[in-house]
Formats: structure tokens, C-alpha cells, sequence
């Protein structure tokens, strides 16, 4: 899909409206970063002196947690369904759900409601990963979602869970209509804004995906990544200054209730741009509003080949209400390893935990949060030499330096905190992580998965993006659990889990080279054409 000067002007116009979908993403998910601290403080403190609330707030999380596994487990459930049909699913499914339910019984429900180091730092963790709950909820739905009230309007539901996210993570006490202590209410509304960023994590690059020509499609979907960036920047600065205005105490009782509520303002604007966004033409097709389509292909292609582009979607769509595993299993794999091991190398513990990382060198809170600034601005930097690159070197040398990048840089980083020397030496290693990520993974994975999925298996992208949620989760709620762990501290000063991270970048590295295949300039219509020639578990060449 080629188009001139001027619809490549409004194509651009239209990718900036919907970034600003990732932009919301990186701000919900970072806002957590400058509030870590204060929300143990807030939070968690006091049920070391109130054995009542402490048992309340217990049974609260336990009853949460339950809850959100069992949300997770029907959505996770009805993937196998769509994978391998109602039957063969539904007995999979089964055999899942005993061994869940045997593991959460004994694991968890069973233990005692006793406020102990494990138990405390496991409700911190929940917490503040709280979010991501929401987040395989919202990625699970996304195409369902996409698929009913379309692209343009999932976006606008999105938006909207932002802002109601905002105000009652802000306000937990004021919002809180169920009658739970104030940290339930805080991690419903977390969870709300996290359905908000599940959906837009999957619905922005698809929309993006779906408006761009081949040539400029890795670059423009790579600009989602990049406001995902720039929205975890931004609000590291808005941190700093928030908790700038007043000492600790003032920020553990005050101060993060206004990192949270900031995020109205970026989720308004986002939720009045989209009115002038108009629908993907192929979503248009698939509803069979072809004129509308056609309408929105002239603006995109211009006239004279708008009508071409469209029966080109409408070949690709015959197979419209196409099983998942269509073009074999493959490519679903792929999908959901690339949303795996994104996760996987840890990423998101420098994100959400970088300030309580740079405290455990030493740093104070503002000189925490300052730094935590440096690694956005380093996060930045390098998604945009991405963008400028991904285009050009193609999708695979840049995840494979990258991966082999973030191993080192994460062994390396372990093994400063083991000898216990985490000075500038450690700042370093994490910003060599950061720029590696950034160059690779953050925004490449991205554009790996809008483009692998072919047309008439386009939803099958929800099951890649819940995995890479579910991933997300393990590794935030896991990360407080192992760092704060005093018997791991001992034995390893901090580096246990930098070095988990290290491994899984290596994983990475040998999973890009010998099983993903090349998508650099490959239209959406010749991916459906390279899968619909593989075996389903062959393995495939670029």
C-alpha cells in the first residue's frame, strides 16, 4: 500500500492521535515507579502494627487475588477453545484448571492468615503489579474487542478506563464504593486502568498496522513504542516534581495520590482527539461497510488506487471468521514467546522498580527519582535510533543484538550487586540494559507482532498480547518477593534476580535466530502467503 505526499501527512496525523494511546500506556504503567515506596509506607506499614487490619487486609488480598485468577483463567481458557475447539479445548482446558486449583489451594488459600515477611512483601508486590491483572484482562478482550466495536472505539474505551483509573487510584478512600480496606480499593482501580492499557497495547499498533503502508509500517507502529516511552518519561518528570513539592512524609501521605491523578489530563486528550480518527478499512471491511472503506482508503492511497487497495483487503478476508490455527501452530508459538521473553528479561522491573533499585545503592529519594529520569531519557534515545533503523537493518539483527545486549548487561549488573559494589559501575550496567532494550525488544516486538498475525487470524494477536501481560506479572509480583527476600539478600546481595534476567536474554537471542522468520517489507497480505506455505510446526526460514 503506497501513498503520496499528502496521505502519507495524514497517515502520519493519524498514527500521533493514536500514540497517544501508548503514551497513556507508558504513564499508567510508570506512574507506579515514584509511588513505590510511599505506597509500602502507606499501605503496607501499618499492618505491622495492627494485627487486625493486618488479617482484613489478608483475606481481602487472598479473596483479589482469586478473583483476578479466576478472570484470567476463563479468558486463558477460551483461547484454547478458539485454538483447538470446543472439545479438544475444553478438555485441555479441564486438566488446567485441576492443577491450578490444586496449586492455588495448598499455595495460597491455605496458608495462614499471618502478616509474615513473605506474606507482606507479597501483598507489596501485588500492589503495585496490580495493573498488569487488568492487563491481561484488557489484552485477552482486545480482540474481541477490536473485532465488535472496532478499532477507533476500543481506543476510545480505553481512554476513558484511564481516566476513571486515575481518579480512583488518586483518591482510593473517596472512591471507595465496596466497602474494602483502602489498599483493595486501590488495586481495583489499578486493575481498571490496567484493562485500559491491555487493550490499547494491542489495539494501537493494530490500527497503526492497518493504516500504514508496507514500506513505513515497522516505523510508524515503532512510534507507539516510542510514546509508550515518552509516556514513561513524562512522568518521570512529573514524579520528580510532585515529590519535590514536600518532604517523605509528605509524598508516603499525599504526594503519590497526585502522581495518579496527573494522569487525567494526557487520557482526556486522547479520549476528544479520537472523535476525528476514522476507522481501519480493514476493519471497515470486515463489517461490510465497504463504501466507508473505500472512503477512508482515498485518504490514505488516494483515489486512484484506493479501489485496488480495497479488493485487496477483501481477498485476504474471505476467510474472515478463520480458525486460529488456520496456518498451523506456528505462528501462534512465535506470537506468544516474542510477548514472553520481552518480559521475561526484565525490563519492567527497571521501569516500575528503578528508584528502589538506586536506593538499594545508596541514593536518596530525590537523587532516586532523578535517576530514574537518566534511564527514560536512555530509554528514549535509543527507541528513536529503532525507529530510525528497524526499516532498514530488519526486525531480526536488531532483536538479536539486543537480546545478547541485555544478557550481558544483566549478568554483569548481578554480579556488582554479589560483590557489593554498586556504584557507577552498576549505573552503567542498567543503562546499557536500557539503551539495549530500547534498540530491540521495546518497540521491534511491537512491530514483529502486528505483522506475523495473518489477516484472517488477526485476533489470534489478543493471545500475544495476554501471554506477554502474564509474563509481565510473573516478573513484577516475583521481582519485591526475591529482592526483598532477607535469606537471598545474604546469599546474594540483590544480583539472584538480575542474573534470572540475564539467562532469559540469552533464551532470547537463540529463540530470534533459529525459529523467527523475517518481516522487514513484507506486506500484511505476503505474511498470510508465507504461513499459508508452512507446515504447522516447521520450522521456518527468513
Amino acid at each position: 500500500m503506497k501513498s503520496d505526499k499528502g496521505s502519507a501527512t495524514y497517515i502520519f496525523a493519524l498514527t500521533l492521535v493514536a500514540t497517544l494511546g501508548g503514551l497513556l500506556f507508558g504513564y499508567d504503567t510508570a506512574v507506579i515507579s515514584g509511588a513505590t515506596g510511599a505506597l509500602k509506607n502507606f499501605f503496607i506499614a501499618p499492618l505491622y502494627t495492627n494485627p487486625v487490619l493486618s488479617a482484613q487486609v489478608i483475606v481481602e488480598y487472598k479473596f483479589i487475588v482469586s478473583l483476578c485468577l479466576v478472570i484470567v483463567a476463563v479468558l486463558l481458557g477460551s483461547f484454547l477453545v478458539k485454538l483447538f475447539g470446543k472439545q479438544k479445548g475444553g478438555i485441555y482446558m479441564a486438566i488446567l484448571a485441576v492443577i491450578a486449583l490444586l496449586v492455588w489451594y495448598f499455595r495460597f488459600w491455605a496458608q495462614p492468615n499471618e502478616l509474615t515477611e513473605g506474606m507482606a512483601n507479597a501483598i507489596n508486590g501485588f500492589t503495585i503489579s496490580s495493573a498488569l491483572v487488568g492487563c491481561i484482562i484488557g489484552g485477552s478482550l482486545g480482540g474481541y474487542i477490536s473485532q465488535t466495536l472496532g478499532r477507533r472505539n476500543g481506543m476510545m474505551l480505553a481512554a476513558l478506563l484511564f481516566t476513571l483509573s486515575a481518579i480512583g487510584s488518586a483518591i482510593p478512600d473517596k472512591m471507595n464504593f465496596m466497602g474494602f480496606e483502602l489498599v483493595s480499593s486501590f488495586i481495583f482501580y489499578r486493575v481498571v486502568g490496567g484493562i485500559g492499557v491491555g487493550l490499547a497495547s494491542m489495539i494501537v499498533p493494530m490500527y497503526i498496522a492497518e493504516i500504514a503502508p508496507a514500506g513505513i509500517r515497522g516505523k510508524l507502529v515503532s512510534w507507539n513504542q516510542f510514546a509508550i516511552i515518552f509516556g514513561m518519561l513524562v512522568v518521570y518528570f512529573v514524579n520528580y516534581a510532585i515529590a519535590r513539592q514536600g518532604n517523605d512524609s509528605w509524598l508516603d501521605n499525599i504526594g503519590w495520590r497526585w502522581m495518579f491523578a496527573s494522569e487525567t489530563i494526557p487520557a482526556a486528550l486522547f479520549f476528544f482527539l479520537l472523535f476525528i480518527v476514522p476507522e481501519s478499512p480493514r476493519y471497515l471491511v470486515m463489517a461490510d461497510k465497504d463504501d466507508k472503506a473505500e472512503k477512508v482508503l482515498n485518504r490514505l492511497v488516494g483515489e486512484s488506487r484506493s479501489r485496488s487497495v480495497l479488493e485487496e483487503i477483501k481477498e485476504t478476508l474471505v476467510e474472515r471468521k478463520a480458525p486460529w490455527l488456520s496456518f498451523g501452530g506456528l505462528v501462534i508459538i512465535i506470537g506468544i514467546f516474542i510477548s514472553i521473553f520481552q518480559q521475561f528479561v526484565g525490563i519492567n522491573v527497571v521501569l516500575y522498580y528503578a528508584p528502589e533499585i538506586f536506593r538499594n545503592m545508596g541514593s536518596g529519594t530525590d537523587t532516586s527519582l532523578l535517576q530514574t529520569i537518566i534511564v527514560g531519557a536512555v530509554n528514549l534515545t535509543f527507541t528513536v535510533v529503532a525507529i530510525l533503523t528497524v526499516d532498514k537493518l530488519g526486525r531480526k539483527p536488531l532483536m538479536i543484538i539486543g537480546a545478547i545486549g541485555m544478557a550481558f548487561s544483566m549478568i554483569a549488573l548481578g554480579l556488582m550487586f554479589y560483590i557489593d559494589n554498586v556504584g557507577y559501575g552498576a549505573l552503567f550496567f542498567m543503562l546499557l540494559y536500557t539503551a539495549s532494550f530500547a534498540v530491540s525488544w521495546g518497540p521491534v516486538a511491537w512491530v514483529m507482532l502486528s505483522e506475523i498475525f495473518p489477516n484472517s487470524i488477526r485476533g489470534a494477536m489478543s493471545i500475544a498480547v495476554a501471554a506477554q501481560w502474564v509474563a509481565n506479572l510473573i516478573v513484577s509480583w516475583t521481582f519485591p518477593v526475591m529482592n526483598d527476600s532477607t535469606a537471598l539478600t545474604n546469599t546474594f546481595h540483590h544480583g539472584f534476580a538480575y542474573w534470572i534476567y540475564g539467562i532469559m536474554g540469552i533464551l532470547a537471542a537463540i529463540f530470534m535466530w533459529k525459529i523467527v522468520p523475517e518481516t522487514k517489507g513484507r506486506t500484511l497480505e505476503e505474511m498470510e502467503e508465507l504461513w499459508g506455505r508452512k507446515h504447522p510446526f516447521q520450522h521456518v526460514e527468513e
